[in-house]
């Protein structure tokens, strides 16, 4: 059975501030485990006026104090911005308070511009050549076997395993993936075009490994369900927005239905945004559960990640709720944890 998760991107919305994004994302939650999602995951973006989780191990930790049963982790840590044995620690401190509930999923971009990314890593060699060397020198730091002793230790981290993933939205971190052994998602909600692709590179690519045994493959997606499709649209038009802004160098919080309304969108920029949002599923409860059943059909994907992006912390509860009333959610996964809203 293919499982749903959950990715939250910490939402600041016009008229709220940091502050508010995060304590929504922590609230959102229960709400998650409540509903019998099996992930939520947060993600690393710098520089960004509309997400707010620019340093997703100290927020999955409050995630995880927050919930009992959900596997909550980063979707993902950018590893070209960190030092390996940095994030090791990080995750194996994580895994040492929460065994068997923490997820690590590893990007290979910077999720910011160049400057940024130089000033996170103090290094003139901020570039992703250097990704599949410290992706595996992060796994050994991780792993229960004995190091050299010139080898660094993680403490916590040896013994401390959180389970890993690659992220990717090319062919690139799929064969990587594929070679080293461990799971992949792949980012269709942003890079649809090489979903196939990318998900067959992989699967043909992999060898088992100490970590996984079998290929295992998750596909991100956007969704905004509603009661009606009008509303859904509307609830949508927010999302559409904030792409043209971050497309065009100009992000923001992201706005309100009515600001996103009355934009005064030129034929280039709707243009734009259809293009963009055209692998988006809105609309009521019937066409969201087809269209995820067609997604899950054509990529054979074992999970489907949910990415909800609108202005209130009420219109994703909402969406996400309608979501897994349509959904064969597994027992296991369900949790009797109450609503935090």
């Amino acid at each position: 059975m293919t499982t749903l998760s959950v990715l939250d991107l910490a939402t600041v919305s016009s008229g709220s501030t940091a502050a508010d994004a995060l304590a929504d994302t922590v609230r959102l939650a229960p709400e998650v485990e409540r509903l019998g999602y099996r992930r939520l995951w947060v993600a690393e973006h710098h520089g960004m006026p509309m997400v707010a989780s620019s340093a997703p191990a100290v927020l999955i930790a409050h995630l995880a104090n927050a919930t009992t049963t959900l596997r909550v982790g980063a979707g993902g840590v950018m590893l070209p911005n960190h030092a390996p044995l940095v994030i090791a620690e990080q995750f194996g401190t994580l895994e040492a308070l929460h065994p068997g509930r923490i997820d690590l999923g590893l990007g290979r971009a910077p999720g910011t511009d160049q400057v940024t990314a130089r000033a996170l890593r103090r290094s003139a060699d901020v570039g992703p050549d250097a990704f599949p060397e410290d992706v595996v020198e992060l796994i050994n730091y991780l792993l229960a076997s004995d190091a050299p002793a010139s080898h660094p230790a993680a403490m916590p981290g040896r013994g401390y395993l959180p389970e890993m993933w690659l992220l990717g939205s090319s062919t690139f971190s799929a064969q990587l993936a594929g070679m080293l052994g461990l799971p992949f998602s792949f980012a269709y909600h942003f890079a649809p075009d090489l979903v196939d692709q990318a998900l067959e590179q992989y699967r043909s690519n992999f060898r088992p490994s100490i970590l996984l045994d079998e290929p295992h493959t998750m596909v991100a997606v956007s969704v905004v369900c509603a009661s009606d499709e009008d509303q859904a649209k509307w609830l949508a038009g927010p999302s559409g927005l904030t792409m043209l802004q971050l497309r065009t160098g100009r992000p923001a919080p992201v706005a309100t239905p009515e600001e996103a309304a009355a934009y005064p969108y030129t034929d280039q920029e709707r243009a734009l945004i259809e293009t963009v949002t055209s692998s988006h599923l809105v609309g009521d409860p019937d066409q969201v559960h087809r269209g995820l059943v067609a997604l899950q059909e054509r990529t054979a994907a074992d999970e489907i990640m949910i990415s909800t992006r609108a202005h209130s912390y009420e219109a994703r509860v909402q969406s996400l709720s309608l979501v897994a009333d349509r959904w064969p959610m597994e027992p296991a996964t369900r949790s009797s944890s109450t609503s935090a809203a």
